[in-house]
This record gives structure tokens, sequence and C-alpha cells, in this order.
């Protein structure tokens, strides 16, 4: 006889059975210099009380280290309608251990738990190694490339241009005819000279007849990559002489640019096209980039594990002014975009580097007069193959100044997005950008901004999921007015100009699952209400906030009190530093020079100690506890922008 029972009898068990956790696949992704990356799908956890434990050690030594736990993620919703974005996140873990060695292998030991119950593997041991910066090889050849006007002496083998060099090629229809290419582990030693393609001479000695762009399209390998390199003898000059594309490398393999000057040209060096092909292994160091519209720039998913360090890139607007995007404009329906915020502003210049894909490092570049700084690709809803993704990517040390808009986008990011140890000075949109990230964690930590007089410190918008922001010296507001998910703040300071009529802090939050403590504030003077903040009550998600479901305090003492949040922020003053004044706000077209901005705290102020633990982030804190900001009392600076860079490109 078949058994029957009642709905009531069998509701607990299926609730306990949507509550328990099913342990999925288990992602390790691209591994960068510094940090390691992962992600963990799951099913089940309901209520979302799993939780993912992480600790970290060298391969070979006895003790482990607590790193920070994987964040759970799935269920947000990521959208933008007037572009037909609508993007849930999946259901799972993911998350970074921070500030590693390179070139070291880790044992990483992961322990999922959950209180109504685990199934399948709970507990996870990888070994991952973290890279080292890319090296030309020292075994293969080395070919002499001289200019079309040198008549001196060569060394052998000799070649004439770059794609002389690298294919054999010939002069006009014979420039297509690559019967003797370079081979994995060659270095095109490029001596001093200037490099301008004659594009509209049929014979062009360069190579690169009616387009004047010269595309690379050989595979090195990790262990031989293929170099082109400054011979050491003067200064190399690749002159686009008001081309579109210089050099296009989007179907290469495992290439090193060194010591390279790229100029007159709107894009430098283009690597990708969005569901075309792009490249891998892409290495840009210790060149210049002179009067040009885009710097580096791919689209394509499959892009990865590029090396964009220790370069200074100019672009070609506005030195003296800073000037927003804009002019009203249609969007699609009819709609119209706001005024700009200060003026109207052409694309001159575009972005200095421009990725998507995986394991990206963008490091220690100085970067100036561009529409933004450096960005994630926008793109759009991720691929499914985690390896086509704009996951695991590195942005840190880069020195950013007077940009249209933005001075780090990461939007389009995935997973272990971070962004750390950043300058920026003068943006007239927003500091740093998630427009949106799709799920995260997008860490954002250590990172100093300074005049951006629309207040958005950080544009957190397109219903972005999974945001962290640590540490971060802010001088401004920070207004998010965007509902965002799981979005947590810690130890940041944020202090406000005295910016007529604007609160110093603004915050939506799409989901219960986000939080704000140990951060510092400067209230701006002659303002009623100084924070703004819209949270869902627990287990709902409300992905639009309107007027009225706003809560404005007056204090940080009554916020405190009728959210529960903040519980150990503090009100500061610019008294917390050993010299700094905050930018005008009534001068919007001003430009401020990181020179002249002294950061660092004063040792005995209010902000010293005033932080939380935060583990792999700020261990090393020399007081009792953390500092509050970017820097830490008795830690020396970090070096912003190129090592090799010993005078100031941005000042005066």
């Amino acid at each position: 006889m078949r058994l029957i029972l009642p709905l009531a009898l069998l509701l607990p068990t299926l609730v306990s059975a949507q509550n328990a956790t099913q342990a999925g696949k288990f992602h390790v992704e691209h591994p960068t210099l510094l940090n390691l990356g992962f992600e963990w799908s799951i099913a089940g956890d309901a209520n979302r009380n799993a939780t993912v434990t992480v600790q970290f050690r060298k391969v070979g030594d006895s003790a482990w280290r607590n790193a920070l736990p994987l964040v759970r993620i799935g269920g947000e919703n990521v959208y933008r309608r007037v572009e037909n974005l609508d993007y849930t996140v999946p259901e799972g873990f993911a998350g970074s251990i921070l500030n590693l060695e390179p070139g070291t292998e880790y044992e990483c030991r992961f322990q999922m738990a959950d209180p109504d119950g685990v199934s399948g593997e709970a507990a996870k041991t990888v070994k991952v190694k973290t890279r080292t910066e890319p090296k030309s090889y020292t075994g293969g050849r080395t070919l002499h490339v001289y200019p079309p006007d040198y008549f001196g002496p060569r060394q052998q083998p000799d070649f004439t241009g770059i794609l002389h060099a690298y294919y054999g090629a010939g002069l006009g229809d014979w420039s297509t005819v690559w019967e003797r290419r370079a081979q994995p582990g060659d270095t095109l030693l490029v001596h001093a000279g200037l490099y301008r393609p004659e594009r509209l001479n049929y014979v062009d000695p360069m190579m690169a007849p009616f387009d004047g762009s010269m595309s690379l399209t050989l595979k090195g390998t990790p262990d031989k990559p293929i170099t082109i390199k400054a011979a050491g003898d003067g200064e190399v000059v690749f002159d686009g002489a008001g081309n579109h594309r210089l050099f296009d490398v989007m179907a290469s393999h495992h290439h090193i640019f060194e010591g390279i000057t790229f100029r007159n040209t709107d894009v430098a060096i283009f690597a990708g096209q969005k569901e075309v092909t792009g490249a891998v292994g892409l290495t840009v160091k210790n060149c210049r980039f002179e009067h040009v519209g885009f710097g580096v720039w791919t689209e394509y998913a499959g892009s990865s594990d590029f090396y964009i360090a220790d370069n200074l890139f100019l672009g070609r607007d506005d030195r003296f002014r800073l000037i927003g995007w804009g002019g009203r404009q249609r969007r699609p329906g009819g709609n119209q975009w706001p005024e700009p915020l200060y003026g109207s502003h052409l694309l001159t210049s575009y972005y200095a580097v421009k990725v998507y894909g995986p394991g990206h490092v963008i490091a220690h570049n100085s970067i100036a007069y561009f529409h933004d700084a450096i960005s994630i690709s926008t793109y759009g809803t991720p691929e499914k193959d985690p390896d086509r993704r704009a996951s695991s990517i590195d942005i840190y040390n880069n020195d950013m100044h007077l940009f249209n808009d933005d001075f780090v986008e990461t939007d389009g990011g995935v997973h272990n997005i971070r962004v750390f140890n950043n300058r920026g000075v003068n943006a007239a949109q927003g500091g740093y950008s998630s427009q949106p990230v799709f799920g995260g964690p997008a860490y954002f930590y250590r990172n100093l901004l300074y005049h951006v007089p629309s207040g958005v410190a950080f544009k957190f918008s397109a219903k972005a999921a999974g945001l962290f922001a640590w540490h971060n010296t802010i001088i401004g507001e920070n207004l998010v007015g965007d509902p965002a998910a799981n979005m947590h703040f810690r130890n940041n300071l944020i202090l406000g100009r005295d910016t007529p009529q604007r609160p110093v802090l603004r915050l939506a939050n799409s989901t219960a699952e986000s939080s704000s403590d140990y951060n510092g504030y400067r209230p701006n003077k002659d303002v009623a209400d100084q924070y703004y903040l819209f949270v869902p009550k627990p287990g709902l998600r409300v992905y639009e906030a309107k007027p009225e479901d706003w809560q404005n305090f007056p204090t940080l003492a009554a916020l405190r009190s009728a959210t529960g949040r903040e519980q150990h922020s503090i009100e500061v003053d610019f008294d917390i530093f050993e010299k700094l004044s905050p930018p005008d706000p009534a001068q919007k077209y001003a430009v401020y020079h990181a020179m002249d901005l002294n950061f660092k705290l004063k040792p005995a102020s209010k902000a010293v100690d005033a932080g939380v633990l935060i583990p792999t982030v700020n261990d090393d804190h020399t007081g009792r506890a953390p500092d509050l900001g970017a820097l830490e009392v008795g830690k020396p600076m970090p070096h912003y922008g190129p090592r090799w860079l010993t005078w100031q490109p941005f000042y005066r």
C-alpha cells in the first residue's frame, strides 16, 4: 500500500533540503603576480548561512595563515534596462587570497560549512603558483632592426623595420608575403630612430602601405616569448603619423614590448575584438605612449594574462582644466541625458588601458589626459566559461592625473577584481567605478582620491554586486545612489570638502547583505542632512530606491542610533593629516597636482589605530589596531607610477 504523507509533514523536510548546501564545481582562476582567485559553485543554501573559510601557506612551510573567507554570491540581479542587460548571479562563493609573493607556490585550503548540512565534497586543498614578471628569452635569436633612414654600420642579421624582421615582409603588394617568420624566443632588438610608416607610399619602407598598421600574428610561448625591445642606443619611436591603429596584435600569443615610445596614433596596440579573437600573454613594460587616443585595448573574452606595467601614457586631452564629458545626447527611446557637469567634451583620447578576459595585471603606470585611465570592458552578460570572463584582474600602484570621466572602471568585471594602492587626482565624473560588477568580489583598497567634483568617489551603479571598499582615503563625498548588492565599507576616510547642499555619504543597498563600519567621515558644513541610507529589510531585494524610501540623518550618531550601522565609525577633520587641504568646491575646472598633496596621517590623530583587522590586507599594521585610510603611520609610501621614472610627469 502506498503511503501518502500530508504536505504539512513534508514541508520541514523540503525547507531543510533547500537550506542545506550542495557543493559544486571548484575553479581556480588565473593567478596574478600578487593574488590568487577562486570560485566555488553551489546549490541550495536558500537561507544564505553557508560559509567557506580559507587558509594558506607557502609550499614547504608548516604554519597555516588565515585568509579572507570566500564571499557568498548568488541571486543578485544585475541589470540596465536601456541596454537590455539583465543578469542574475549564479549561486556560489568567490574570493581572493591577497598580497602574496610573485613566483611562489602556495597550498590553499577551503572548508565549506552550513548549519543545515553540506553534501558533496566540502573541503578542498589546491596548490597554486603566483606568476612572475614576463621576461625575454635569452637563448633565442637576436634580430637587429633599424629605421629606414639609418645608413650606418649594422649588426647582423639586420632588418629595416619591424615587419621585415618579424615576417620577412616585402614592399608594396609583397608586404603580405610572410615567408621568413620570427620564431618563439626571438628578440627583435630595435635600434634608435624614428619608425614612421609612409602609409600613402605604395612601397612604404615599413611594409605597411595605405593604413600604416603593423599586424603581428605569431605565437610565442610563456617560456619563449617573442620580444620587441629597444636596443638601448637611443630612443626608439614608432610614430603612426595620425593613423588609426599602429600595432594590431590580436592574433598573437606571448609577445613583449619593452622600452618603446608610441605616438601620434588613435590606437597604439590593439589586442582583441569582441567575439573575433584576442591576444594571450601580452606584455607591455617600460614604454612611453604620447599623443595617443588609446594605449592598449582588448575587448575579447579569451584575451588573458596581460602584463601592462611601468609605462607612461599621455593622451591628447586638455592639460590645464578639468572638463566633464557630455552635452545633451539622445538615449535610445527618446530620453535625454542630463547636462554635462562642466562644459562639453568630445573624445580626443579614450582609455589608456582597456581589457577583458582573465588574469590581467595593470600596475605602476603613470596616466594622464584621457577620458578614463584604466578600464575593464563593460562587455555585458559574462561568458559561461570561467576562463573567458573578466576575473582575477589586478590594477595597482598606478598614478592617474586629469580625466574627463573616471580613474579606474571595473565595469564588466565578474569575480576577483583587485584595485589597490592607486593614486587618482582630478576626474570629472567619478573615481573608482563598478558599472556594473557581476557578483564580485571586487576589492578596492588603499586607494587615494582627490578632486572628483561630482562627489561620486565610488561609481557603483547598474545594480552592481559584490563590492568591498577598504582603507581608501577619499577627499570628497561618497555618493552611491543606484542600489548595489553585497556592498561593504571598512576603514575608509571620506572627507567632505564643504560642497553646498551635498551630504558626505549616500549609500543605496539592494539587499540586506551589505554593511559599513570603522570609517572616518568629515561632514560638509552648513548641510542639514549628512548621511543618506537606503537598506531593504532582511531577506528582501529592492533594486530601485524610491525617494520616500531613503533615510536621512544629520549626524553619524543619529545614523548609528536609527540603523545600527557605523557602530565604530568616527567623525574627523583635515587636522588628522600632516598637511592637507580640500579642493575648492567652487573651482570645478581646477587642476591639482599629486606632488602638492600630503595624505599622511599625524601619528597622534584620531584616525590612527581606529580601524578593524582585515586578514591579508592589514595584518602588518604598526599600532594596536590598523589606521583608517590608505596610508598606515610608520609604513613607507607606496611607489605610484613607473619604477624607472625619477621625475614627476604631471607637475605644473
